[in-house]
C-alpha cells in the first residue's frame, strides 16, 4: 500500500472520470482546477506529442506555486485517428457524428500523458492504448448521440458507456486509460515519485 509520506496530492482537472478513478487507488487528494494555461499547440506538432505538451502546460500553468508538501497531478487524454488527425471534443451533434463515423471500422490510438510535479522535481510518462471499433451503422451512431450526448468527451465517445460495449471490439493496452487515467502506470509513478 502506496504510503505519501505526509505529502498532500492535488489533482488539478476537472474530469469526474479522473476523479473517480484517482479515488479506486484509495489516496487521499484534492481538486483544484484553477489553471492559466492556454490549450493551444503549433499545427506542426507530431500528434503523439501533443497529450504531453498538454499536461505539461497544465501543470506549469496551475494557478499558484506549489507548497513543499504538495504533489501536483495533471493529464491529458487525446484520441488520435493515425494518419489522419486528433479527435478532441465535438463542437456539435455533426461533429460528433463526423468523429464516429471516421473511428467506424478503424483502429485509433487514445494517449494519455500525466505529470506529476512537487517543488523538488517533476516526473512524466504517457500511455498508449490501441483501440478498435466494428462497423457502426449510422443508426447506431445517432441512438448514441442522441442518448449519451457526449460532447464533453475526446472523440465523442466513452469506452464504458453503451458505444463500447456494442462497438469496441479489441483493446490493446490499459482500458481505465481511455476511460481517462492509465491508474496503474500512476500508481507506480507515485511510489517512485515518493520513494
Amino acid at each position: 500500500m502506496l504510503q505519501l509520506s505526509g505529502k498532500r496530492l492535488i489533482l488539478a482537472s476537472g474530469s469526474p472520470r479522473r476523479r473517480e478513478l484517482l479515488a479506486g487507488l484509495d489516496l487521499d487528494f484534492e481538486v483544484d482546477t484553477r489553471n492559466d494555461f492556454n490549450e493551444c499547440f503549433d499545427p506542426s506538432t507530431p500528434f503523439d506529442e501533443v497529450p504531453m505538451l498538454m499536461a505539461r502546460g497544465k501543470s506549469h500553468g496551475f494557478h499558484r506555486p506549489l507548497e513543499k508538501d504538495e504533489i501536483l497531478i495533471t493529464a491529458d487524454t487525446m484520441v488520435i485517428l493515425p494518419g489522419k488527425e486528433i479527435l478532441g471534443k465535438p463542437k456539435d451533434r455533426a461533429d460528433a457524428f463526423r468523429m464516429l463515423r471516421d473511428l467506424s471500422g478503424k483502429d485509433h490510438l487514445v494517449i494519455t500523458a500525466v505529470v506529476l510535479r512537487s517543488t523538488e522535481k517533476e516526473d512524466a510518462f504517457s500511455a498508449t492504448t490501441t483501440v478498435s471499433f466494428k462497423e457502426l451503422s449510422d443508426e447506431e451512431i445517432a441512438y448514441y448521440i442522441d442518448t449519451y450526448k457526449p460532447y464533453d468527451k475526446a472523440g465523442a465517445y466513452a469506452i464504458q458507456e453503451w458505444i463500447g460495449h456494442i462497438g469496441i471490439s479489441g483493446i490493446n493496452g490499459s482500458y481505465f486509460n481511455v476511460v481517462g487515467f492509465p491508474v496503474q502506470r500512476l500508481y507506480a509513478a507515485l511510489e517512485r515519485f515518493v520513494g
